[in-house]
């Protein structure tokens, strides 16, 4: 999470220190299927293969959130004191 100054709009966690990157190891095994034609609608009719999953997990565990808890919740991540109304 980025925080930042709200007076100064300056990042007040401005190093990769404790910022947590998912890895190879928190990933579950994914089934692939290589397609090997190309996407006549793409530049040198490249596929993308990781960006989906990616892309579309944070939305749907925030939606999952939102539909158990009836909270408006607007960013990310969610942490426990968003959810009990502490924050």
């Amino acid at each position: 999470e980025i925080i930042v100054d709200p007076k100064t709009a300056k990042v007040r966690n401005p190093s990769f220190t404790d910022y947590l990157i998912p890895t190879i190891l928190d990933t579950p095994t994914i089934p692939v299927d290589y397609l090997e034609l190309a996407d006549p609608n793409a530049p040198y009719g490249l596929r993308g293969i990781g960006e989906a999953p990616t892309l579309s997990s944070t939305p749907a565990v925030l939606a999952a959130i939102r539909n158990a808890t009836g909270l408006e919740l607007n960013r990310t991540p969610v942490r426990p004191e968003h959810l009990t109304g502490t924050a």
